[in-house]
């Protein structure tokens, strides 16, 4: 192994008003189309141990690679441990370039520790694994820890499979703040309102939230401590007061007021202090701030060209640029975190279209296709982009790859999903 990890998850303790607020019984659905342009034959076997986990780790694992379209699973009924060597020619001969396996044993205080090793069948030598200490509800996340290590070994790029989604619910009157895994499992509410929440926003070391809720009949901008359930009113100013985002530090909001007018765009400190910056003037309408990954720049939609477009300024002030200029309505603009891609949505063709374009070359890529989408989010890795739609009268989310060559739909059969948001990479 190499290197033992205690699991003491943050996101285990989601609370509100001091007390974990569960989701519903019934969790999302995830539904994958489509495979990536390579796909790295792989199988994970059954894990060595005595007894039987609550959580089946290698089936988290053979999901999570399965589901990133970047993977063919090539399946085994084998128990594989760390500790043995794999036999590699049987592997081989089923197809298998790599393996995953692995081990656990139920410690004295009742937590797990998880072993698993990843080796390369072809050169038949091992790549390397860890030794995971967790307790039994947090089985899940470590197979999401294993799934993200083979990920990064195989592919080069860090994976996303330990991160977590923050989204919108609606059923019947009732507004719920949820977060959940990536693949939309282990759904906790931190929030339920009869009033609308919109735009949540992921602080970039995933402890906070910040939202804007209509609890007072009017937006207001709350950050929220996920850990303790502790929230605070950081924007409420004469007017509306919406669309927050966090800087890369975490000590920042970039946020849309009408304090002074028209709506335009204002920096504000994250623990509500002092007095909001406004960041440029206009004529028209500012609104969905979003900072660059360097926290140099702040992207934003403006119509003060005569219809929506894509805008950037120095988070210092100064000259604001034009970044979108096909169509006549280019809105919510969001930075991949090297700062190469900017997703947003356009309309094209009479529909609201989810777009990629590369900033070095301006080329851009249509990821989704059924012309009802809004809130596109980035993966931490930058590889997928994660958005709201509709379909058969139902708001979902949808996950694309950059290219768009694999699609993630996550559904539900009693709630509308919308507003979603992808946490960061975790410690």
């Amino acid at each position: 192994m190499n290197r033992t990890r205690v699991l003491f998850r943050c996101a285990a303790a989601l609370v509100l008003a001091g007390a974990i607020a569960t989701a519903h019984a019934q969790e999302m659905r995830l539904d994958v189309s489509g495979v990536g342009a390579s796909q790295y034959p792989i199988a994970v076997g059954s894990f060595a141990g005595e007894g039987q986990l609550p959580e089946d780790i290698a089936a988290v694992i053979r999901n999570d690679l399965a589901a990133s379209g970047m993977f063919r699973i090539i399946e085994t009924s084998a128990v594989i441990s760390d500790s043995a060597t794999p036999d590699f020619a049987t592997l081989r001969a089923q197809g298998a370039d790599s393996v995953v396996g692995g081990s656990y044993t139920r410690l004295a205080d009742g937590r797990y520790d998880i072993r698993y090793r990843l080796s390369d069948s072809v050169r038949q030598r091992g790549l390397g694994g860890e030794s995971i200490v967790a307790g039994a509800g947090d089985l899940r996340y470590a197979g999401h820890r294993a799934a993200d290590f083979v990920f990064e070994k195989l592919t080069g790029q860090k994976g996303i499979f330990s991160t977590r989604i923050a989204f919108i619910t609606k059923q019947g009157g009732r507004y719920r703040l949820k977060i959940a895994d990536w693949d939309g499992r282990n759904e906790q509410t931190s929030l339920t309102s009869p009033e609308p929440i919109i735009s949540p926003s992921w602080s970039p070391d995933g402890s906070r939230l910040a939202y804007v809720s209509f609890e007072s009949k009017k937006p207001v901008v709350y950050v929220h401590t996920l850990s303790t359930g502790q929230r605070k009113a950081v924007a409420n100013f004469k007017g509306s007061n919406s669309a927050p985002a966090w800087s890369p530090d975490g000590n920042t909001l970039a946020v849309a007021l009408t304090r002074d007018g028209l709506s335009q765009i204002y920096l504000i400190a994250a623990d509500g202090s002092g007095e909001p910056r406004r960041l440029v003037s206009s004529s028209g309408i500012d609104t969905e701030p979003f900072f660059s990954g360097d926290g140099k720049a702040i992207y934003f939609t403006s119509d003060r060209g005569g219809s929506p477009q894509v805008y950037r300024v120095a988070t210092s002030g100064g000259a604001v640029n034009r970044v979108t200029f096909d169509g006549n309505y280019n809105v919510s603009p969001r930075v991949s975190p090297d700062g190469r891609k900017l997703a947003f949505v356009s309309r094209r063709d009479g529909g609201f279209y989810v777009m990629v374009k590369d900033l070095g070359s301006g080329a851009e890529t249509r990821l989704s296709d059924r012309g009802q989408e809004e809130s596109p989010s980035f993966a931490p890795n930058g590889l997928w982009v994660m958005y709201a739609t509709r379909a058969n009268g139902r708001d979902m989310l949808m996950a694309a790859s950059v290219d768009g060559r694999v699609k993630q739909r996550m559904s539900s059969d009693t709630d509308d999903i919308r507003e979603p948001t992808w946490g960061p990479f975790g410690p």
